[in-house]
């Protein structure tokens, strides 16, 4: 094994850290930021450089033996951040943890450990990286010792290597202390010569090498003034020079072969992490990301005998306890409540039985603060009651403040958010088998303590909220949203069950007929579902090329058998076999699994906090990917008709949202010109790059232009677009460079939301939701790359998703306001989808246009197409 030596500079990457990050607390309110961010650097230290040996040098204290030369030298810094200073103990113990070597020296700083150190690394054969957000180290730089010196917090490494500094400055190494001689250094107080700058001094040490050179000869510098200053500051240039130079001969009472890495003590990281509160991390170490039984605070509660007015307030956190993760039709087995009367634990039977408890939870007046609002209200309304007065849910709250660290627990939460005195359930209730109601003492302070920490957290993240501008998002649209949602899960969709089974037998019967002829093909009978069988038979029986290979044998993948469909008719039996098996599986059979029996309807649960881009996704069962592309996939839509009689299916669905959001958020003139003019966007696109006349545009030519411009949209590279075209890499390339070329709007766009996206650390949608991008200055090129598709990408599907957010709000609000009985069922991507009364029907066609159109105003505008019939299939 190649020997490797990292060398870190602990205080300057502890320094980057904390000002790279937020303030951030554990649950003792002890700041964590330089740690989390020191952790996370340590992290990619040890997985991308896989040192051999391993060193983090500190300094010792505030003076050194530079302050004999120079008693102001660092004089001008300010003091540590007590915020900071109280983290260090802390990246100490993380440095045991890890097992990595730690040293300091008295009267010396880091700088001189990592100089002496890797000197002798050096002349022992070692590779050496050095870490630091300090560039006098670059004068460390060798052709086996490189320098990496962070620059934008702690996550954009600049590497320095002999090769880079004479790119850079034209100097070598060894001059960058001739250069902070001259220029000197503002940070570490070092004097320099006043006037002379970076650009002076590397053009002084191209024409005169050293700084001792260059004071033997100041009569032959250009500039009567600079001669000057060069002559009367020549002492404090070799001074600064003293005191830029890293000492390579510290005495450093450290062997080598003490600081052989051999890894990381898994069991001392993760409890050091669940101090810290880096839960997110533990996983990351190999440890079991299952938070433990914590020492808790006292709670105060009461089990009240009667259920009366006055333990409610006027403000009131309200929670409701259901243990299934599908809540419909399913038993609450407790509420609680907390307010400034108290904490209090109500049985389920009890509250629900309660004529007190109805009218309090019906009251619009009566505010109330809950976690998940839209299980809350779906599970009461399952029991008759409805619960309005809901303005703040801390699940939704969480979310939207940063929807990547987003948990559907409630202790998860509070945590997350620095309030650790609840329970996670897997604690109260166990896990799998074990999973059951524990006794009422237990239970009830559970219950108790998740209001708590409800009425605790809402002041702190509401006013995270109004921090990041986020106050209408949150109050406008996702709280608005989440009774719509409820309303909409409540109702269900009916299936034609009869239609259902029907389809099902059709589907048996051809899977039959492709069974048998791929068995025709293949000469025997195998098992189809059996990769190891299939791949036998078609590489080695059929002779096909294998092109991949998996650790049991040949790859049958999808993407493998679309390659070979050209080259065996046995190939396109087996790719519709597979299709239909899925369809049969997953969607005839899971839907018969799922629909209620009594009201033959399915009861899709919206998934409102799950994606980071803002848009709703549904399960049990997914409503969303139902295939639609095959005739059978469409067809299963046929199973899904109206709960009434004389009752229709209305769909509308909004036309290319996100490349008119495109427009709107990049401005391109001709983008914009097209939409409002209502030109096809494609055909359009055809011309711009083809430079041809609309009635010159082929269909391979518009369906050339339709993929790039909808790949635009998700960020597809060269190699994406090739592959879906079915084109070379070359010719994809060249494809979206022209694309660009015509849309000089939408390239600008693509540039500055990346560099933006690197500053700021997120992008946001036009109302401000946020996705945070932390992999956007990894130094890994493919996850480097794939942040910055997704900051392409994320404003313009999280402004569409914001968008029809808003029309189904607007939606629920004009179907009341106009007094109809037609009902809002389903989000499918673009598509909301209705059950009307047939007379209703002319008036929704005005109605839903007008509303889903008008929901936000953009530069281009938005377009509506609808249909309706006796199904679902039949409205398109």
């Amino acid at each position: 094994m190649a020997k490797k030596l990292v060398l870190i500079d602990g205080n300057s990457i502890a320094y980057r850290a904390f000002f790279a990050l937020p303030l951030l607390n554990n649950d003792k309110g002890i700041h964590t930021n330089a740690v989390y961010g020191f952790t996370m650097m340590l992290m990619r230290i040890l997985e991308d450089e896989k040192p051999s040996h391993i060193l983090v040098a500190f300094d010792a204290g505030k003076t050194t033996f530079r302050h004999s030369t120079f008693t102001e030298y660092k004089g001008g810094r300010q003091k540590t951040p007590p915020e900071l200073s109280e983290q260090f103990p802390f990246i100490r113990e993380l440095l045991k943890a890890y097992s990595i070597p730690q040293y300091e020296l008295e009267n010396y700083e880091a700088d001189d450990i990592i100089g002496t150190m890797s000197t002798v690394a050096e002349q022992d054969g070692f590779e050496v990286k050095i870490i630091s957000g300090d560039k006098d180290l670059t004068q460390l730089s060798s052709d086996k010792t490189t320098v990496s010196i962070t620059k934008k917090g702690i996550t954009e490494i600049e590497e320095y290597t002999p090769q880079h500094i004479k790119e850079k400055y034209g100097l070598t190494a060894e001059q960058i202390v001739d250069m902070k001689g001259l220029m000197g250094d503002a940070s570490d107080n070092i004097p320099g010569v006043p006037g002379v700058g970076e650009k002076t001094a590397i053009k002084l040490l191209k024409e005169f090498h050293s700084l001792e050179n260059l004071l033997e000869s100041i009569e032959q510098v250009s500039g009567k003034k600079l001669q000057e200053k060069l002559q009367e500051f020549k002492d404090q240039a070799v001074m600064s020079k003293q005191l830029a130079t890293i000492t390579k001969e510290a005495p450093v009472k450290l062997e080598l072969s003490e600081l052989e890495y051999e890894g990381f003590q898994t069991e001392e990281l993760v409890k050091l992490f669940k101090e810290l509160g880096f839960n997110s991390l533990i996983e990351k170490v190999g440890g079991e990301d299952v938070p433990e039984s914590t020492e808790l605070m006292d709670i105060e509660f009461t089990i009240p005998e009667e259920i009366t007015d006055d333990l409610f307030a006027e403000d009131n956190a309200f929670y409701v306890e259901i243990l299934e993760d599908n809540y419909h039709y399913a038993d609450i087995i407790g509420f609680s409540i907390a307010n400034e009367n108290g904490s209090f634990y109500f049985p389920a039977e009890k509250a629900i039985q309660s004529e007190v408890f109805k009218k309090w939870a019906e009251d619009e007046t009566k505010k109330k603060a809950v976690f998940d609002a839209k299980r809350s209200e779906v599970s009461l309304r399952h029991h008759g009651i409805h619960l309005v007065g809901v303005e703040f849910d801390l699940f939704l709250a969480s979310y939207l403040i940063n929807p990547s660290e987003s948990a559907d627990d409630l202790a998860a939460v509070a945590k997350l958010h620095g309030y650790p005195h609840v329970q996670p359930d897997t604690v109260v209730y166990g896990k799998g088998a074990k999973r059951g109601i524990p006794d009422e003492a237990n239970l009830s302070e559970h219950l108790a303590r998740k209001a708590e920490a409800i009425l605790e957290l809402k002041g702190r993240l509401v006013k995270e909220l109004h921090q990041n501008e986020q106050d209408e998002l949150f109050n406008g649209l996702e709280m608005p949203l989440s009774l719509v949602l409820a309303d909409m899960e409540y109702q269900g969709v009916k299936l034609d069950m009869e239609r259902l089974t029907n389809m099902g037998l059709e589907i048996g019967q051809k899977l039959d007929e492709l069974e048998k002829e791929v068995f025709r093909h293949a000469g025997e009978a195998f098992n189809i579902n059996s990769p190891k069988q299939l791949g036998v038979i078609l590489f080695e029986k059929l002779g096909l090329p294998p092109l991949k290979k998996t650790k049991t044998g040949y790859s049958t993948s999808a993407d493998v058998l679309e390659q070979l469909a050209p080259k065996h008719e046995i190939i396109q039996e087996i790719l519709h076999y597979r299709q239909l098996g899925k369809l049969q599986s997953t969607y005839i059979e899971g839907l018969q699994k799922v629909v209620n029996k009594k009201t033959e309807k399915v009861h899709t649960r919206f998934n409102q906090a799950l994606t980071q881009t803002g848009r709703l996704s549904s399960t049990d069962p997914n409503l969303q990917n139902i295939p639609i592309r095959l005739e059978e996939g469409r067809k299963i839509r046929q199973a899904f008709v109206p709960s009434e009689k004389g009752w229709v299916m209305f769909a509308a669905d909004y036309s290319q949202i996100e490349l008119r959001v495109l427009a709107h958020i990049a401005g391109d003139e001709k983008l914009i010109e097209a939409f409002k003019e209502g030109h096809d966007i494609h055909t359009k696109t055809a011309m711009e790059v083809f430079h041809v006349e609309a009635d010159e545009v082929t269909d391979n030519m518009r369906r050339h232009a339709k993929a790039v411009n909808f790949g635009i949209v998700y960020g597809i590279s060269d190699y994406g677009l090739s592959q879906s075209l079915g084109i070379t890499r070359k010719e994809a390339g060249q494809f979206i460079d022209r694309y660009l070329t015509s849309y000089p709007g939408v390239k600008e766009y693509m540039d500055e939301i990346v560099l933006d996206a690197k500053e700021k650390g997120y992008v946001t949608t036009l109302l401000h939701r946020r996705r945070y991008l932390p992999e956007i200055t990894s130094r890994n090129f493919n996850i480097r790359s794939f942040a910055e598709r997704t900051a392409m990408n994320t404003p313009i599907q999280g402004s569409a998703a914001d968008i029809i957010k808003k029309a189904m709000i607007e939606m629920a609000v004009r179907l009341k306001k106009e007094k109809l009985q037609s009902r809002l069922l389903l989000q499918v991507h673009d598509e909301l989808i209705f059950e009307a009364p047939v007379e209703e029907v002319e008036i929704l066609k005005k109605i839903v246009p007008d509303v889903m159109e008008n929901a936000v105003e953009l530069k281009v505008p938005l377009k509506v197409d609808y249909a309706y019939g006796p199904t679902w299939f039949d409205a398109k």
